[in-house]
């Protein structure tokens, strides 16, 4: 009878099976209450809702401060934030973002979902998915400052208190991406 020695698996074999299995996603309905309950902790214990814009303004506020501190103090909308000895990381919002920016990587990793990809349609090639994906994160970063806060601050936050506001935006939102879905429907096609 022959013996055969075991062999030793290489890289790739030993990378593969190192590779975490992807857990399923959270019932949508538990993961809104929860979500309700950490607005609803952000509201008691801050006194603030929740919000993303804001902090992603101010972190580019300092950069601007430190290449152009003469425009900052010219431009009220940006003195209260930069003015003078202000910092404009001296917010709870900036806490918020970065938070948000650790908790969704610590969860990609917690559940075998961490991993560099570009998720498109599979007629559209890469370059244009970016290249879509970054005009759509402008249009959304200018109406977030227009609206005076994004999805988050205003949907959530400001829906949660019954602000009218907030809710026109939510129904403006929805109404231009489904607006807008017809003409980039072919992207994911």
């Amino acid at each position: 009878m022959a013996t055969y020695a075991k062999a030793s698996p290489s890289r790739a074999q030993s990378g593969a099976k190192a590779a975490r299995v992807a857990r399923p996603y959270m019932h949508p309905y538990l993961a809104g209450t929860l979500l309700g309950v950490v607005l609803f902790l952000a509201f008691f214990i801050t006194g603030n809702g929740l919000g993303a814009s804001g902090g992603m303004n101010r972190i580019l506020v300092v950069f601007e401060d430190a290449l152009l501190p003469a425009h900052i103090d010219r431009t009220p909308y940006l003195i209260s934030m930069a003015g003078g000895d202000r910092n404009p990381l001296e917010s709870w919002v900036v806490f918020v973002t970065f938070g948000t920016v650790i908790g969704g990587f610590a969860s990609g990793w917690f559940n075998g979902r961490l991993k560099f990809e570009t998720v498109r349609g599979p007629r559209t090639p890469v370059k244009l998915r970016w290249v879509m994906a970054f005009v759509g994160g402008a249009f959304m970063g200018y109406g977030a400052r227009l609206a005076r806060g994004c999805t988050s601050g205003q949907a959530l936050s400001g829906g949660a208190v019954l602000s009218v506001g907030s809710w026109a935006f939510m129904f403006a939102v929805f109404a231009g991406a489904y607006a807008l879905a017809y003409f980039v429907r072919k992207l994911w096609n």
